[in-house]
């Protein structure tokens, strides 16, 4: 592969064998190379992609391993955010889709995609949602981003037809908008575990 997949990535085996490490037994008999695991956040252990499985029960998480070399396919969110996607989607008439709809309809000054099970579904058709499930986002913020640009962006998810919750990717880690704009310090998750700071950035508490 030429790039290293990014957390929430999608990503398409070449066979079950390319899983590597999960105990969950449900993984057996759910999963197949068809369906994309999802990388998380872990350290990388002899080159291996930290990957989650999702089942179809929303209780169904199940953390391995995968093999670098045997994957075939990588969804990024991002992708998944394409206005024409969202709109030909057989999910479209879905809250939350239709929520990403109107997100999509507007210039950011940043790349936002798509997690979550709204992300799973618009990628594999999976009927893993419904009408009440979240609507999972994900903004990439390599660098330094006003405060007053991400509350626009806060306000406008606030008036969408269902809950809607942000995580903001920065090279240091993930946290989540709405306790960073709440309290102005954050939980941030990184590799090594999570870190409670002011400065998401700098990594300084």
């Amino acid at each position: 592969m030429m790039n290293t997949p990014c957390p929430h990535d999608l990503l398409w085996l070449s066979d079950r064998d390319a899983l590597e490490d999960v105990s969950e037994e449900w993984v057996a008999s759910q999963w197949r190379p068809q369906l994309p695991v999802v990388v998380r956040r872990d350290v990388n252990r002899e080159g291996r992609i930290p990957v989650g499985v999702r089942g179809m029960r929303r209780d169904q998480r199940a953390a391995g391993w995968a093999n670098a070399a045997k994957v075939k396919r990588v969804v990024s969110p991002e992708s998944l955010a394409s206005r024409d996607l969202l709109v030909k989607s057989p999910f479209v008439s879905m809250p939350p889709v239709q929520g990403a709809i109107q997100l999509a309809l507007r210039e950011w000054p940043w790349v936002w995609g798509i997690t979550g099970s709204v992300g799973y579904a618009l990628a594999t058709e999976v009927p893993v949602l419904h009408a009440q499930s979240d609507l999972d986002l994900i903004i990439r913020c390599p660098e330094r981003v006003a405060c007053e640009a991400l509350l626009e962006w806060q306000q406008v998810i606030g008036q969408l037809l269902c809950r809607a919750d942000t995580q903001i990717e920065t090279p240091q880690g993930a946290f989540a908008l709405a306790e960073w704009l709440r309290d102005g310090r954050v939980l941030l998750k990184t590799n090594s575990g999570p870190q409670l700071v002011s400065d998401p950035w700098a990594l300084k508490g």
